[in-house]
């Protein structure tokens, strides 16, 4: 009877084992590797190599120049007859692991019979419109005209006219070798300088090689936000009326048709009322009147700004211009330079965010007179300074030329051909940095934070944004600027909506030692009676192997 129990207990206890093992290879072989394949994190594979290739792309900048020579004016000493193709290359040093060469692809020839008419017209301007048809219109090339030294229709003293459009006009004399250093002189000032293409990738040089005024232009944005605001902070003594909407139709609308291939604009005006300044302006006897020194401006913005909330829901850089009244208590007031003599403008400009004019009210011819004082703003004078702060803004300053170059005005546009095409330039260039700082970044970030998702639209943004930045070193090479700024502009837009996807914020994860907090409530009830058991398990194959075994 006691062996029949015994062998009950041990067949009990045999399928116990085969119990305990069964669940544990269940738990092991299945319920792990499904419960591994359910809560793992999806990363869709990213170009790694190429966004890592992207700040070491060598970039070549072909510029397309046509030189034109007039009868009269071909240089005895020309190493082939006309026409003839040449190549000139020069490296742009700008850091260790990026390299820009610019290469100027010359076309010499003579002119036509359309081109000879046009020359012969009376001044340099008439010239530049007649030949502004015939012209190639591409974005980036430049044509040069060379005339005979003998030309009468470029002013005394000047050698180099530079028109509106993309053209010149260049005199010739000493040679070809004079005449190569004029044009590699005024293809530079056409297109871009070595300091302008150092200036885009200013976050790549030191701070030593840089000028003081490389990062004061603006940075390259898909679109821009114009406000220009009225300051009255003495509404009880002035009743100031301006005219902005016909002042922003007639003289901003031009200058921002002209740029609206560069970025998108929206122009807004406001009117603040009680709104002064951050600064008490010191009163100087011998003028009778206030003064705003140089080291005082910069601490006029800050407590403006906080009225004009423009910026605090803008998806884009804000451009302000104030027009600021002073009360009449603080009136006339004028703005010093650094050496203490009064600004001919009155106005003042702060890199990257805008400017400041002051407009004073003349003071009424009898001190008894009602209040308050109706003002009429001159909009000419004051869109004169605000088109040109725009300027500086944007980085269209000219640069300091020889005497014998004349420039010429670019009118109601307020920016000729060719100054389109080099802030085109500089935004291609600084679009294709942007593109790989910003997509260098993400890689850096996904590589740190392994559990965050990667989608297959934020991988698919991430490839067009790379292709589209190599597409555009490409079309550079090609002298084809403006396929090459648009390619940019697209390699931009997709590398921000990468960086930015809600799916990437790291902060919707959490870290490990959370979901060790998570996990082990639901696998420690589980787990505990199979690892007793298991344990189990091997006690008594253990005590069974130690017991001596019965010999009959």
């Amino acid at each position: 009877m006691a062996a029949a129990v015994t062998a009950v207990d041990e067949a009990e206890r045999a399928r116990g084992r085969r119990a305990a093992l069964s669940f544990a290879a269940i738990a092991v072989v299945l319920g792990l590797p499904l419960w591994w394949r359910t809560t793992e994190t999806y990363r869709a594979a990213l170009p790694y190599a190429d966004i890592a290739g992207l700040g070491r792309l060598p970039v070549q900048l072909a510029v397309p120049v046509a030189v034109v020579f007039a009868p009269g004016s071909v240089p005895g000493d020309l190493p082939r007859p006309l026409p003839f193709r040449d190549v000139e290359e020069m490296e742009i040093s700008v850091s260790v692991r990026t390299s820009v060469t610019s290469r100027y692809e010359m076309v010499y020839r003579g002119t036509t019979a359309q081109e000879e008419a046009a020359l012969d017209a009376a001044t340099a301007r008439e010239a530049d419109a007649a030949l502004h048809p015939l012209q190639d219109a591409s974005l980036g090339s430049v044509t040069v005209y060379v005339v005979p030294e003998t030309s009468s229709f470029l002013p005394q003293g000047i050698s180099v006219y530079v028109g509106k459009h993309r053209s010149a006009l260049v005199k010739a004399g000493g040679g070809l070798a004079a005449l190569r250093t004029r044009l590699r002189q005024l293809t530079q000032v056409m297109s871009f300088t070595a300091s302008s293409i150092a200036a885009v990738f200013s976050d790549r040089v030191p701070d030593g090689q840089l000028g003081p005024d490389t990062r004061r232009h603006l940075k390259s944005s898909l679109g821009y936000e114009i406000t220009f605001s009225l300051l009255n902070p003495d509404p009880k003594s002035h009743a100031v009326h301006w005219d902005i909407e016909d002042a922003v139709n007639r003289y901003v609308q031009p200058v921002l048709d002209k740029l609206s291939l560069v970025a998108n604009f929206s122009v807004d005006s406001q009117i603040l009322y009680y709104a002064v300044l951050g600064v008490t302006p010191r009163f100087d006897k011998e003028s009778s009147s206030f003064l705003l020194s140089a080291h005082s401006l910069p601490h006029v913005i800050n407590p403006v700004e906080a009225r004009l909330g423009s910026s605090a829901a803008s998806l884009y850089p804000v451009l302000n211009f104030l027009l600021y009244v002073p009360e009449r208590s603080h009136s006339p007031l004028y703005i010093q330079d650094k050496d203490g003599a009064p600004v001919s403008t009155n106005a003042f400009h702060s890199p990257r965010w805008g400017g400041i004019m002051v407009y004073n009210v003349e003071a009424p011819a009898s001190p008894h007179a009602s209040l308050p004082l109706h003002v009429d703003v001159d909009m000419v004078r004051v869109m004169e300074v605000f088109l040109a702060q725009l300027r500086l803004l944007f980085g269209l300053s000219r640069e300091e030329l020889p005497p014998e170059f004349l420039l010429e005005s670019p009118g109601n546009e307020g920016l000729a051909d060719w100054e389109l095409d080099r802030l085109l330039w500089a935004h291609t260039l600084e679009n294709i940095a942007t593109v790989s700082t910003t997509l260098t970044s993400l890689a850096q970030l996904l590589d740190k934070i392994g559990n965050i998702v990667i989608k297959d639209n934020v991988a698919s943004e991430v490839y067009q944004a790379v292709a589209s930045a190599q597409n555009a070193v490409a079309e550079l090479a090609m002298g084809h600027l403006h396929s090459a700024f648009q390619a940019s502009k697209k390699a931009v837009t997709s590398s921000e909506r990468a960086f930015f996807d809600p799916s990437l914020l790291h902060l919707l994860y959490f870290p490990d030692d959370q979901k060790f907090a998570i996990y082990i409530p639901l696998f420690l009830p589980m787990a505990v009676p199979i690892l007793l058991s298991l344990a189990k398990i091997v006690r008594e194959t253990r005590q069974r192997k130690k017991e001596p075994t019965k010999m009959d």
